[in-house]
């Protein structure tokens, strides 16, 4: 597909899903245009931060996220420690939520109560990184940077066009 879409003309190439990013290596290698890589990305701006700010980040993302270890050589690179919400069927439920019926007020619920957990657990950064997550970002009352992975790969996506 990535060698498709380089054939089609694109100049640049963007995945707005942070599980799939588990095979971002092989994307970037098989095509000779730049993979603008969210999870890398969303990592380097929270690196940006102090070291209080970053110790330990939180993910709100589907438990695959973890489990295909698609943010462990990013943050490793970057020196940061994540931590997940414990509850994965929770996780999950709010994500079929917001597929089947759109950011409504119960996923929104369970979103808010896992950062606010987790920020009484110690997290010092939220990272939004769940496409679906992404519809409630906003809503996000913490006491913390919170950084959404899509809106980095929008900014990125953003800067490279207005490179060309």
């Amino acid at each position: 597909m990535a060698r498709r879409l380089e054939a089609a003309g694109a100049t640049a190439l963007g995945m707005p899903c942070n599980t799939a990013h588990h095979y971002a290596r092989q994307i970037a290698a098989a095509v000779s245009i730049p993979f603008l890589n969210m999870v890398e990305l969303s990592v380097a701006r929270a690196a940006g931060g102090s070291a209080q700010e970053t110790a330990a980040s939180v993910f709100l993302a589907s438990p695959a996220v973890r489990k295909a270890r698609a943010c462990s050589t990013a943050l490793a690179r970057a020196g940061l420690t994540a931590i997940w919400p414990e509850d994965d069927d929770r996780m999950l439920g709010a994500i079929r939520l917001i597929k089947s019926a759109g950011p409504v007020g119960e996923a929104q619920d369970i979103l808010a109560g896992a950062a606010r957990e987790l920020v009484t657990n110690g997290a010092a950064l939220i990272f939004v990184a769940c496409s679906e997550f992404s519809l409630l970002a906003g809503s996000l009352s913490v006491p913390v940077p919170v950084i959404d992975t899509v809106d980095v790969l929008v900014d990125a996506i953003r800067a490279h066009s207005l490179q060309k």
